[in-house]
């Protein structure tokens, strides 16, 4: 029978345990499940065998991430235009004081990253995210994944080698990223697409995520001209009974647009030297389930 204690116990743990399932997999829904299925083996374990609780569900918690991925990927399912990671509303609260731990850990979930992730093999991806953004040490990685220390160490330079040579080199100044925000919603409401290309990086690029299922552009947008006119054109448009609010997603600002109460789109740009260099706009109302204001 479960106790009190162990529920205590595995609770004072979720948001790490969600933390690693999340940017394990992308996706929400998946990483609760994952965490789910980690609470069963944990209130069925012996505890007399568990010395360091969680070590021990950050272990099952990663093996059972990395099943979930090799799945996925022998299932081969192909997408409807770009993927972007379903939306994951971030607040590390008191949790992280450090500011430099904190732009760590925003960094690691953000959604540029969490992309290139998706090209890694579950067990670089896993080696990374325990590295890269919780700061095991390889020793106890390679505990977690059965692995030898060596090998852990090989996975982890291919993983990092791999990120670095894609990750965009993004600022994560929140302040900054929301006053570019507010001001590009405004100029977009206006129709104002002199004032729209102003904010607009040359080489802007646009993501919509939409799995085919809402309407978003089925491949990336790439300049300061088309991604501009495209964004004054859908605002012309406009949404039924629209609203917004601002939110955390990803670690940044970012805006939902409701439409009757209901997530339409989650907005988020991400920013080099003062203007927008990307914009991504997620309306598979799959990934928008969880964001529900209900």
């Amino acid at each position: 029978m479960t106790t009190e204690t162990e529920t205590d116990v595995f609770e004072e743990h979720r948001p790490v345990l969600l933390g690693v399932a999340y940017r394990m997999l992308g996706r929400v829904a998946d990483a609760e499940d994952v965490v789910q299925e980690a609470w069963l083996r944990w209130s069925g374990a012996d505890r007399s065998e568990v010395r360091e609780p969680r070590a021990y569900l950050v272990r099952i918690t990663t093996r059972l991430a990395i099943d979930r991925l090799r799945q996925v990927k022998a299932r081969g399912e192909t997408y409807v235009g770009p993927w972007l990671p379903e939306p994951y509303v971030t607040d590390f609260g008191d949790t992280v004081p450090d500011t430099a731990e904190r732009a760590v850990l925003a960094d690691s979930v953000s959604l540029a990253v969490l992309v290139v992730l998706e090209s890694l093999s579950p067990l670089e991806r896993a080696v990374f995210v325990l590295r890269e953004a919780f700061g095991y040490p390889y020793a106890d990685i390679a505990v977690m994944l059965d692995r030898g220390e060596a090998a852990v160490r090989q996975l982890a330079g291919r993983a990092r080698k791999h990120v670095e040579e894609r990750r965009p080199r993004y600022e994560v100044d929140p302040t900054q990223r929301r006053d570019l925000t507010e001001r590009f919603l405004a100029a977009a409401a206006e129709g104002d697409l002199e004032g729209l290309m102003s904010m607009l990086a040359p080489d802007v690029r646009l993501v919509g995520d939409s799995g085919g299922k809402a309407k978003a552009p089925l491949r990336v947008l790439e300049t300061a001209d088309k991604v501009g006119r495209f964004i004054v054109g859908v605002a012309r448009k406009g949404v039924e009974d629209l609203s917004w609010r601002f939110l955390e997603i990803n670690g940044g600002p970012a805006v939902l647009t409701l439409s009757g109460g209901k997530p339409d789109a989650v907005f988020q740009i991400d920013v080099v030297d003062g203007r927008v260099q990307a914009v991504y706009i997620i309306r598979n109302p799959d990934k928008l389930r969880s964001l529900d204001a209900d």
